[in-house]
């Protein structure tokens, strides 16, 4: 009976265990917060970074992709025949007709929104 009255002395009150455990708990949640924030705050410029390096590298090929073969294509056509008249002709037919409206307009005083 010595031993059991020993290992009781020994055992502390419940509560407290309780109160100690609650605490452990509070702050391993406190320190789990500031690590995620400071995770957090390191992930934020990266992913920052990486969408911005994603939006140029699209709009370059894009761009390279539409640029290229346009310019390819014009400067394998020669300079002085009816198709290079026609279009040079054509786009400077419709320069004068978007003029033509955009004076119309702004003689009646009316706008297109």
């Amino acid at each position: 009976m010595s031993e059991n009255v020993a290992v009781q002395g020994e055992s502390s009150d419940p509560l407290k265990s309780v109160a100690d455990a609650m605490e452990t708990a509070l702050q391993a949640a406190k320190d789990g917060a500031a690590d995620a924030r400071a995770t957090v705050e390191k992930a934020l410029p990266a992913a920052g970074q990486f969408l911005s390096r994603f939006v140029y590298t699209t709009c370059y090929t894009v761009s390279y992709g539409v640029v290229f073969p346009t310019v390819l294509v014009a400067r394998s056509i020669p300079g002085n025949n009816a198709l290079v008249n026609g279009i040079v002709d054509g786009a400077r037919a419709a320069m004068d007709a978007v003029e033509q409206v955009r004076s119309s307009t702004k003689v009646t005083g009316t706008e297109a929104h």
